[in-house]
């Protein structure tokens, strides 16, 4: 009996990522949240300093901080994440870390 060969490539799982976990995983969230101290020309000063954002996009920002009670600022790895909130928690606001859905 002489055996067969297979050309055939094996089907990739869809589930199964081949990417590394780094990779795939969702992220972390920089969220700050509005407070009845700081002004809104100095948060928006902070959000240009820390993220380098141009005025515009930091107002936006702080706008959304106080007509809406938070802002997510930016979406990052776990180690830039905690960075940035740490940055903006050296301004004085109140900035936290969530996980990203």
């Amino acid at each position: 009996m002489q055996a067969t060969q297979t050309t055939e490539k094996p089907v990739a799982d869809p589930e199964v990522s081949d990417r590394p976990r780094a990779e795939t995983d969702p992220g972390w969230l920089v969220v700050c949240w509005n407070d009845p101290v700081n002004y809104m020309d100095y948060v928006t000063h902070v959000f240009q300093k820390v993220f380098g954002w141009s005025r515009q996009k930091a107002e936006y920002h702080m706008l959304q901080v106080h007509h809406q009670g938070r802002s997510v600022l930016t979406r990052e790895s776990l180690e830039k994440a905690e960075h940035y909130v740490h940055q903006l928690q050296s301004y004085n606001l109140h900035a936290t870390l969530e996980r990203a859905e």
